[in-house]
C-alpha cells in the first residue's frame, strides 16, 4: 500500500516575471531583508516590484480539487513550515513511501546525481528521499509558471520512479498520510503572506506550524531602515 506525503510549495501559485532558478539560503536576510532591498532599489527607479508577482486564481479552488483526487482520513496530519526540507523529516516520521509534490521546482537536487551527496536542504530533499531509499515513487506537478523542464533532471529521472503530472504509476491508491505546506519565503514575497495564511486555513483540518516566522511588510520605511536594507 502506498502511504503518500502531499507536499505543496506556496511558490506553485506565484508567477514571478524575473524569477531566477538559483537557490536561496533560508535565513532572515533572504526571508525579508532582501525583499525590502529589492523594493527600495526598484522604487529609486520609479518601479514597484510588487507588479512583477501575481497570485494564481487556482489558489481558490485548489483544496476542492485535491480532496476530489486524493483520499484523506481522520488520521491525516498537516504541517506548515517555511523550508520545504521539512518534507524529508515528515516522510520518515509517518513511514511514507511516496511523495506527491506541487511546486515550481522539482527539489530533486540541482547538479545531477552528485547533488544528492550533500546534506538535506530545500533544493534536494526529494532526491535525497530516493537516494536514501526512503521512498520509491514520486509525482511532481509543476506550477504553470515554472521555468523548469523534466528533461533538466534526466539523470535522476533515469534512476528513480519519478513521474510528472501523471499518476498512472500510483494506480488508484493515493492515500494521504500527511500534508506539508511550505511558504518558501526566500522565493515568495511577504505581501502575499496574508493570502498564504488564508490558504492553509482553507484546508479545513488542524495543522502544526514548525519554524515559519511571521513576516511584517510595511513600505513606510524610515531612512535608517532603508540604509540597513540596502546594505543587506
Amino acid at each position: 500500500m502506498l502511504k503518500c506525503l502531499l507536499s505543496i510549495d506556496w511558490d506553485y501559485f506565484i508567477y514571478a516575471r524575473n524569477e531566477s532558478n538559483i537557490s536561496h539560503l533560508e535565513n532572515k536576510r533572504n526571508l525579508i531583508d532582501l525583499w525590502y532591498k529589492s523594493y527600495i532599489l526598484a522604487s529609486i527607479e520609479g518601479k514597484d516590484i510588487r507588479k512583477n508577482y501575481r497570485l494564481s486564481p487556482e489558489v481558490k479552488t485548489f483544496w476542492n480539487k485535491i480532496k476530489n483526487t486524493f483520499a484523506f482520513s481522520r488520521d491525516t496530519k498537516a504541517f506548515v513550515s517555511d523550508s520545504h526540507a521539512l518534507s524529508y523529516n515528515i516522510v520518515q516520521k509517518f513511514g511514507c513511501n511516496a511523495v506527491i509534490l506541487y511546486d515550481a521546482h522539482s527539489d530533486l537536487g540541482y547538479g545531477g546525481l552528485s547533488s544528492l551527496d550533500f546534506e538535506v536542504n530545500c533544493s534536494n530533499w526529494l532526491g535525497k528521499l530516493f537516494a536514501d531509499k526512503v521512498i520509491n515513487k514520486a509525482v511532481i506537478i509543476y506550477s504553470p509558471y515554472t521555468k523548469e523542464k523534466p528533461r533538466d533532471f534526466e539523470y535522476i529521472n533515469a534512476v528513480y520512479d519519478i513521474a510528472y503530472n501523471d499518476f498512472s504509476n500510483f494506480g488508484d491508491d493515493k492515500k494521504v498520510a500527511a500534508i506539508h505546506i511550505c511558504r518558501s519565503g526566500a522565493w515568495t514575497p511577504p505581501w502575499f503572506d496574508d493570502k498564504f495564511e488564508k490558504f492553509i486555513n482553507d484546508l479545513g483540518i488542524p495543522y502544526k506550524i514548525i519554524n515559519c516566522p511571521k513576516r511584517k511588510w510595511n513600505t513606510n520605511i524610515s531612512f535608517s531602515d532603508q540604509i540597513k536594507y540596502l546594505l543587506a
